[in-house]
């Protein structure tokens, strides 16, 4: 099983949300960006570098949000995805068709990767303002 990060970029009370790659797997669907956690590398090291190197942009990561495994005909992944704000950058898109920064009611009206339906699902039970504030 593969460990993946994913971030939950929260910003003026809107989340980040990319759109994958019409020449990589699952194309053009929708995720929360993040990618593979790489040897020595820490969850939380994974998400902010991948970040950066996906997005051109720093976040601050601000708690362990989700736990989920997904298994795809191609791998099986384990997804571990963090709540977290933007803090500076511009976002340049580097591996991303496009990017949106969307309301959580909104969120279901993409067409997600598989793996990332446990996150909006949960998304919807929580109050996001109270979990990024405390």
């Amino acid at each position: 099983m593969k460990q993946v990060c994913a971030a939950i970029i929260v910003h003026n009370d809107k989340i980040l949300i990319t759109q994958r790659n019409p020449r990589k797997k699952l194309p053009l669907l929708w995720e929360f960006p993040g990618g593979k956690i790489e040897k020595k590398e820490t969850p939380v090291d994974c998400v902010k570098r991948e970040i950066h190197e996906e997005l051109g942009i720093e976040i601050d990561v601000i708690r362990k949000f989700h736990i989920n495994s997904h298994r795809y005909n191609f791998v099986h992944i384990q997804l571990i995805s963090f709540l977290a704000s933007w803090q500076n950058g511009i976002i340049s898109l580097n591996e991303h068709e496009k990017y949106l920064w969307v309301k959580k009611e909104e969120l279901m009206n993409y067409d997600f990767a598989p793996a990332d339906i446990p996150i909006i699902e949960k998304l919807r039970e929580v109050d996001l303002c109270h979990l990024i504030q405390n």
